[in-house]
């Protein structure tokens, strides 16, 4: 199979899918019920800008209403297209479902390369775009929440918040309507970390299975490992800085849209993101060599690979090349169809992005609960934890005290457990054990079933067969 025959990446999410449903038994017609997207809903709009009117293009697509509300990001860039957003809102259908998010799966896009527009105009632009979606139902707390994505963040999200109150002003659940908002506009604390973080957490849950790891090759633990990170936005960065700081994992090579940092001694990540977010690229860098050519550190050698930022960047062209044993995929789409098939023979591991970067949607979902109860998460209970907690400990050292012991709790002890959770403790202790619970439905039926060979087959089964079971309760 050769470049020029490439799967695109709708055909790679179709092929994949494919690939499940044949190891299904599942009644004649749902599978394609599954497979098609509802609906998509394309907008072009225009916008007063410098003198003329501006024609932009954008999508929101609706994969799957087995759940309601959908959920699924909007992304901002020129690569935007229908068919990347129907990929993208499958795949959003079947991580919804692995990680039990009670939503459908949506996804949006504008075609645009925000960079070339000041503030000013990218608030009018994301304003209009969201009065188009939100007159049509396609931004709604009951029925589509959309999420930042790739070029969009808080900001864009606290306007499209904003735009859907000003239309709907007596509705109370309003602030419900997108998620991944600022934390004084109705946000939730961990959520711009949450898919990074999540990145971190389904590792640790890999490596708390020895067996598992003895797939890929490796052993032990994730202290030491080597990590490549392809892309250092949002999911990269934090995924890169957790895992160095908490893990002991070394980041030896950061690749960017200018090339590639590499240091086998350990980059400090923030300290990159820094001279990045300053200088516009890794160029320049003073720690570490440059490589003009980034993509080829994609074939690095190393333990871990992490790539985070677009689809297809593991194709045909370097599929055979990649030495990493064990790949995670914080991208959406990194790893093609074809290259997937290469991997999976070389005996390369493959943590799939239906599960690897679920940690976004997952935290929005603490976000549109706490929206929708108008309480901060802890709120009720916090001090109560704490005043339950200095009983404990009251008593403890009172005890000490008669009975004359020589012995003392130290401070360290006393201050972590008499302080009360607060929402970020709550939200991380949440985002853990949601990618526990889904790594382990998924890696059951990778041990126990001989016809399903990989992580990305065993994870499409589980979803598949949750969305058929609430196809099927609903009577269709």
């Amino acid at each position: 199979m050769s470049a020029a025959n490439e799967p695109s990446f709708r055909d790679s999410v179709d092929l994949m899918f494919n690939r499940a449903v044949a190891l299904m038994e599942l009644p004649p017609g749902l599978e394609e019920k599954i497979r098609v997207c509802n609906a998509t809903y394309t907008v072009r709009f225009g916008v007063r800008l410098r003198g003329k009117i501006e024609t932009f293009t954008g999508y929101r697509s609706v994969h799957s209403e087995h759940m309601e509300p959908v959920k699924g990001g909007i992304r901002f860039s020129l690569g935007v297209n229908q068919d990347e957003v129907e990929a993208l809102a499958a795949l959003m259908t079947y991580k919804c479902a692995l990680v039990e998010a009670p939503f459908g799966g949506s996804k949006g896009g504008l075609c645009i390369d925000p960079r070339q527009y000041d503030e000013h105009e990218m608030e009018l632009i994301t304003r209009r775009f969201a009065y188009e979606l939100i007159k049509r139902d396609l931004i709604h707390p009951s029925q589509n929440v959309p999420a930042p994505d790739m070029g969009t963040g808080e900001r864009e999200m606290a306007w499209m918040a904003d735009q859907y109150m000003r239309m709907n002003t007596t509705d109370i659940n309003g602030k419900a309507c997108v998620t991944g908002k600022p934390l004084n506009a109705g946000g939730i604390a961990g959520r711009v970390e949450a898919t990074g973080r999540g990145v971190q957490y389904a590792l640790r849950e890999y490596f708390r299975n020895p067996d598992d790891v003895a797939a890929s090759g490796l052993s032990g633990t994730l202290d030491g490992k080597r990590v490549v990170v392809q892309g250092l936005g949002n999911v990269g960065f934090h995924a890169a800085k957790f895992l160095a700081e908490e893990d002991g994992c070394k980041i030896v090579a950061v690749i960017e849209r200018d090339g590639a940092i590499e240091d086998i001694g350990g980059i400090d990540v923030p300290a990159l993101q820094a001279w990045i977010a300053k200088n516009g690229g890794v160029t320049g860098y003073p720690h570490g060599t440059h490589h003009e050519n980034g993509a080829a550190l994609l074939e690095a050698d190393c333990d871990i690979l992490i790539p985070a930022a677009l689809e297809g960047v593991i194709n045909l062209s370097n599929a055979a090349n990649i030495k990493a044993p064990l790949i995670i995929e914080a991208a959406n789409g990194p790893v093609t169809a074809g290259a997937d098939g290469i991997l999976r023979e070389k005996g390369c591991v493959i943590i799939p992005d239906m599960y690897a970067n679920a940690g976004g949607v997952t935290v929005s979902y603490f976000e549109w609960v706490k929206n929708l109860s108008h309480i901060r998460f802890g709120r009720m209970q916090r001090r109560q934890e704490e005043g339950r907690h200095q009983l404990l400990i009251d008593e403890l050292e009172r005890l000490s005290s008669e009975k004359g012991l020589e012995w003392n709790l130290s401070d360290n002890f006393k201050d972590k457990y008499l302080r009360g959770a607060d929402e970020l403790e709550l939200v991380r202790s949440g985002l853990d054990d949601t990618m526990r619970v889904a790594y382990q439905s998924m890696a059951e039926v990778w041990r126990t079933r001989d016809d399903v060979t990989d992580l990305r087959t065993a994870a499409y089964l589980v979803s598949i067969g949750k969305v058929a079971s609430s196809y099927q309760a609903k009577g269709l």
